[in-house]
């Protein structure tokens, strides 16, 4: 019965939202999201910022930042995200720590960047933001390539999530007057998507961002083999084969020649021009219970170029060099536990230090809120420099 405390988490979700329709909001200008005249020399370069909120946090200093990237096939881009500092000086030692924090699925509207909702109280991880900054931490909350921004969103393209994420907090560092040292301690954080999306930057940081002072990272729910999680959205957990569609538009988005409209059909046409303006809720409810077969005249997965992309998103091929903490729900509907349990293993045999944790019985929802003091709590170590106490390789 996962999907129906998905409906009233959401429900839930959306009722706390309303209780703070009545701040002011003070969400980025429209054309804070478009394209740059030309971009600066390096990743994480900021091209623009503005200020911003965090819902009716009125404790933070919130500012939206622009920023160069790189695009999973190496060009040079722009993304968006925001930069939230706690007002409150830091007390800890040495610089003020950041978390990149990458968010979990938030639809492929342009309206769904938590640039936006996060300003007008409406984002869903919230709470999990909140718990970094209650910690008197920095918190980078990124939007994705093309998320906001023209053009379909690169949804579960990992390398693509990896730069944005790492980029994100370069740029953070780079803001004049951000309160963020250059110097100071980094982690980054993420469930589900966020998870792919940490887990990803955890692989790169070594040696996309190797200036970062990097301590560790925390991951859940991560979709670590698409093959394996599209086999199961389109058969058994096909309740959510939104999440399935979805990541046939990142991957056309990210990959122009696999061609994605020329695989569908006119009931897949039609879900691609409502899928695109969704955002979470209403996208779960449009792909609710299709298969691929349905809305295709040749299921385009099945195809050796189709296969070759999705093969390059597998997380695992790669050691992380700084300690990980990885969990999952034994019961997620959406995400195998199986494949999950296969990174930590790839990991382990590479020499990382992983710290994995069973959610027993929890579903998808459930492992993205009952974990937050986990990991805050194992961040917290890793800021004041304890040495980690991993599953494997101690």
């Amino acid at each position: 019965m996962g999907h129906l405390r998905f409906k009233r988490a959401l429900v839930a979700l959306a009722g706390a939202a309303a209780l703070g329709a009545t701040a002011v909001a003070c969400e980025p200008p429209a054309d804070f999201y478009n394209p740059p005249a030309s971009l600066p020399a390096n990743n994480g370069d900021v091209i623009a910022s503005v200020e911003t909120n965090f819902g009716l946090n009125g404790n933070v200093t919130s500012k939206a930042i622009k920023y160069r990237s790189t695009t999973a096939t190496g060009q040079a881009t722009y993304m968006t995200g925001t930069l939230l500092v706690p007002k409150a000086a830091w007390t800890g030692g040495g610089p003020r720590p950041i978390v990149g924090f990458a968010p979990g699925t938030q639809g492929l509207g342009d309206a769904c960047a938590p640039s936006k909702s996060m300003a007008n109280n409406l984002y869903y991880e919230s709470g999990n933001v909140q718990a970094l900054l209650d910690k008197g931490w920095a918190a980078a909350v990124v939007d994705y390539e093309k998320l906001g921004t023209p053009g379909d969103h690169t949804y579960v393209v990992k390398d693509a999530e990896a730069h944005a994420l790492l980029d994100l907090v370069r740029a953070s560092q780079r803001l004049p007057g951000s309160g963020v040292a250059s110097n100071a301690p980094v982690a980054f954080w993420g469930y589900s998507q966020g998870g792919q999306s940490a887990a990803a930057a955890a692989e790169l940081e070594s040696t996309y961002a190797p200036e970062l002072n990097v301590v560790g990272v925390a991951a859940g729910g991560i979709p670590a083999d698409l093959g394996v999680v599209a086999q199961h959205l389109n058969t058994d957990g096909n309740f959510w084969f939104t999440f399935l569609a979805m990541a046939a538009v990142g991957l056309d988005s990210a990959y122009p020649e696999l061609d994605l409209e020329s695989y569908l059909n006119q009931a897949g046409r039609d879900l691609l021009a409502q899928g695109r303006n969704a955002c979470l809720a209403d996208g779960l409810f449009l792909g609710s219970g299709k298969h691929i077969e349905d809305l295709t005249t040749t299921n385009p997965l099945a195809t050796p170029a189709w296969q070759a992309r999705i093969n390059q998103q597998k997380l695992g091929n790669v050691g992380p060099k700084v300690p990980v903490l990885a969990y999952h729900g034994t019961l997620d509907e959406i995400i195998p536990y199986t494949q999950a349990t296969a990174l930590r293993d790839a990991w382990c045999a590479k020499g990382t230090k992983v710290k994995w944790v069973d959610f027993v019985f929890n579903d998808h929802i459930l492992g993205e809120f009952t974990a937050t003091t986990e990991v805050t709590t194992w961040l917290t170590a890793r800021f004041t420099g304890q040495l980690p106490t991993p599953t494997c390789n101690p």
